[in-house]
């Protein structure tokens, strides 16, 4: 059986490529076909103990980008809990999470007219973790922001998690939830945000993604994440009060699609990228 390449990121974290300058950086086309080597010194990889597996973008063969991405030189300051606004499959292979992430990006690109896939990251109902828009990883690693399309008007401050299912009357398998709590605790030590800054579509957007189950859960998702920080040694950082850069509640574009599953807006006029 052939191994399907991803970033096992327990044992190893990713190497920031040459090409992220100081500033914001444009990348065009999509990792290469190995993992990334090993960029800590010994001792220095707290936390990413705590992370789950990635499986990256040569594992579901992604299309390149149609544009280049762009990389802001700064964290995010907050990560956003999605739900996909599809079925709850019942298939939890592999084999299917990989073809979520593929259907998922052609629905981006071919019927939202966008350069790639809209969020960050992807968690299927089985609990894999898989990369969305490309160089999120090693932008991730060196503390940087790769711009989505996911939070209408707050995309230069939001990474997206995408998971797969809706969940407006049920939540989801215990699968996908603990691959969010690891993903969530490894985001947050990589951009050093406290857990206070895992939020929800619904508020940011007038939408309601993440599925009223599903956003009824934040807040014990939140201790969970800090819980998993503290067994890890990952530091937590306090808890900052945003202003400028907080909930918008933008209109919806006249030009976005509309949504199935009230998934609500992804891009907004003010949006730096598509």
């Amino acid at each position: 059986m052939t191994e399907i390449p991803r970033f096992d990121l327990d044992r190893r974290t990713l190497l920031c490529g040459a090409a992220l300058t100081s500033g914001a950086a444009l990348l065009g086309g999509s990792l290469g076909a190995s993992p990334v080597s090993a960029a800590t010194e010994p001792g220095t990889e707290t936390g990413v103990q705590a992370a789950p597996q990635l499986y990256w973008r040569g594992a579901w063969n992604a299309r390149p980008p149609s544009g280049a991405i762009q990389v802001l030189p700064h964290a995010p300051s907050y990560i956003i809990v999605h739900h996909t606004a599809t079925a709850n499959s019942t298939d939890y292979t592999l084999d299917h999470a990989l073809n979520l992430s593929k259907s998922i990006q052609n629905h981006h690109m071919d019927s939202n007219g966008w350069i790639d896939t809209g969020q960050q990251l992807t968690i299927s109902r089985g609990g894999y973790l898989m990369e969305g828009r490309d160089h999120t990883p090693e932008s991730i690693a060196a503390g940087r922001h790769v711009v989505g399309a996911h939070v209408a008007n707050n995309n230069s401050t939001c990474i997206g998690i995408e998971n797969e299912g809706t969940y407006m009357t049920q939540g989801p398998p215990q699968a996908l939830t603990d691959s969010l709590v690891g993903t969530l605790a490894w985001l947050c030590g990589a951009y050093g945000l406290n857990p206070s800054a895992v939020l929800g579509h619904r508020d940011f957007n007038a939408t309601a993604c993440p599925g009223d189950v599903l956003y009824a859960m934040l807040p014990e998702l939140r201790n969970r994440v800090a819980q998993t920080m503290l067994a890890h040694d990952i530091p937590i950082a306090e808890a900052v009060a945003h202003g400028e850069d907080g909930p918008t509640y933008p209109p919806v574009p006249d030009d976005e699609p509309e949504r199935e599953f009230h998934h609500g807006p992804a891009r907004g006029p003010d949006d730096i990228s598509r």
